[in-house]
């Protein structure tokens, strides 16, 4: 069964070290295979959230995405909100984790797991501190 995949001008960018932190992941799980999920669903104190999960394969209508052998899933209306994002890998003395860089997010929280879009508008004076991520 052939399973469409949409063609796209849009694109996400990963930078080694994260691509290099997604590969010790799939050896380490034992999963060679798969790629990696980005998504955005609704929630967290901005209104939106980022994702991630590993997957066997990609879903029918899926962005993939292919950088140094690391291939990346991305649904399209998630595409809507990650066009031209990077997603990196930090490491620091309180942890480390993915860290995307998205040029479509108008404010996000002070965790940067959940962000604002232009299309929801954007409030200057709402603050992160509900507490809804767990930076508050």
């Amino acid at each position: 069964m052939l399973e469409e995949m949409a063609t796209t001008t849009e694109t996400i960018y990963v930078t080694d070290t994260a691509v290099d932190v997604v590969k010790n992941l799939l050896t380490q799980k034992n999963v060679p295979d798969y790629g990696l999920r980005v998504f955005v669903s609704g929630g967290g104190c901005s209104g939106l959230q980022y994702g991630m999960a590993l997957e066997p394969e990609a879903r029918p209508y899926d962005n993939v995405f292919e950088q140094n052998g690391v291939k990346i899933f991305v649904d399209p209306t998630s595409m809507m909100y990650l066009n031209e994002a990077t997603i990196d890998y930090e490491d620091s003395i309180m942890g480390g984790g993915f860290k995307i860089e998205n040029p479509n997010a108008v404010s996000s929280c002070g965790c940067g797991h959940s962000f604002k879009s232009k299309e929801q508008g954007y409030d200057a004076g709402a603050s992160c501190g509900s507490g809804g991520c767990g930076c508050g």
